[in-house]
């Protein structure tokens, strides 16, 4: 039976420019790894700097793919940022976990690859056909302006906000950095407004369950 997944399907920008390409390919593989296991679903590397991951709680989508750009800029070389192209279909699919996602080839699949080859953004988004989302398109094409405005300091706080629910008195003690310090990192990162976006496509994102005859 069908269930409710979201497909991120990306690569690196600009990774052969890039030269500790080991230590790029670890940063990619241990994030896409801690999404898997945080999201319940699998996530791949291929062709080097391409990447596909497949996770079971779709409203999470948008979500996973900010915590992966936010790592790729976290760890950036000084004289090169690191970022990624992210596209997101959500959508139902009869893949499951113990599948490869290089072996999975229905409608959220392919239209992630779609998103991704037509997209010219960091950040893209493909809903189910006859799914109004125009508005919601135009809502990440703003956060993804935000999230080319980071700096390395900015996506670790925000990075560590996502994976962790603790005050910021904790987070500073976490990083090693003053309380105004990190209240200053998450402001230049918009952090107040990037938090109500996510909620509310939280919120959007969130598909009804399939009955046993297929229908929501």
């Amino acid at each position: 039976m069908p269930r409710p997944i979201a497909v991120l399907t990306g690569d690196v920008i600009q990774s052969r420019k890039i030269p500790d390409s080991r230590r790029l390919f670890d940063v990619l593989d241990t994030i896409l790894a801690q999404l898997a296991e945080r999201y319940d679903g699998k996530g791949e590397r291929y062709r080097g700097d391409g990447f596909q991951l497949a996770i079971t709680q779709p409203e999470r989508g948008l979500t996973a793919a900010i915590m992966l750009r936010a790592a790729l800029i976290q760890h950036s070389d000084d004289a090169q940022r690191w970022d990624a192209r992210v596209a997101i279909a959500i959508g139902r699919s009869q893949w499951s976990d113990q599948q490869p996602v290089s072996e999975a080839n229905d409608d959220p699949f392919i239209r992630s690859g779609q998103t991704l080859d037509e997209m010219n953004a960091h950040l893209g988004l493909s809903l189910p056909a006859g799914q109004d989302n125009d508005c919601l398109v135009l809502l990440t094409r703003f956060a993804d302006e935000m999230i080319d405005d980071w700096s390395p300091h900015s996506a670790e706080t925000v990075l560590l906000t996502l994976q962790h629910n603790e005050s910021q008195q904790a987070m500073a003690k976490r990083i090693g950095i003053s309380q105004p310090g990190v209240h200053k990192r998450l402001r230049r990162a918009r952090w107040p407004l990037l938090s109500d976006y996510l909620a509310f496509m939280e919120q959007r994102l969130t598909l009804a369950p399939v009955t046993k005859d297929g229908e929501p």
